[in-house]
């Protein structure tokens, strides 16, 4: 099944969180129906076969829940993005802007080498805040930012003007 329409109905709107005003967009209900989700993750993996990707990278938490089975899908190994503190060996860091204040992603120094592919997955792509700062560990080890892929986008948001030049996909935007 891979069909826009059938991964629409699985998306749920929660309206005023994180806070009010805000709808967000809440994929539980995709990634818990296995024809959703097995679609989903074949719908984001088909233009990138053939790319040669060596290691798809996800940030906590639901970048993991979107990376590993595009990297299974892709033959590639995956990386994790974790929050400052939580990864247990030498680890690089970057610090990023939020709406109010900072925040810290840290990857280990050997999850990426110098001259990999790597396909930056998650689930959202709002502001690009999250995904920039994978970005900047991505190239802090030498590695080649091949693309960021999202199941959804918020293009309202501007994140992927953020990102450029990296080429961007997403599978379900929201104007």
């Amino acid at each position: 099944m891979s069909d826009i329409s059938h991964l629409l109905a699985h998306i749920r709107d929660v309206p005023d969180f994180p806070k009010e005003g805000i709808v967000f967009k809440d994929i539980t209900p995709m990634i818990q129906n296995p024809e959703a989700f097995q679609a989903a993750v074949d719908m984001a993996a088909e233009p990138l076969m053939d790319e040669g990707i060596d290691v798809v990278l996800g940030a906590e938490a639901r970048g993991f829940v979107i990376g590993a089975p595009l990297a299974y899908k892709l033959g590639a190994g995956f990386a994790l993005v974790r929050k400052a503190g939580k990864l247990p060996w030498e680890k690089t860091r970057a610090t990023y802007e939020l709406e109010y204040g900072t925040d810290t992603l840290e990857i280990h120094k050997d999850a990426v080498a110098p001259g990999m592919k790597v396909l930056i997955a998650d689930d959202l792509l709002a502001t690009g805040g999250t995904a920039a700062a994978c970005v900047s560990l991505v190239e802090s080890l030498g590695g080649e930012v091949h693309s960021l892929s999202f199941f959804i986008e918020l293009a309202f948001l501007n994140g992927r003007e953020r990102l450029a030049p990296h080429p961007v996909r997403s599978l379900i935007t929201y104007d």
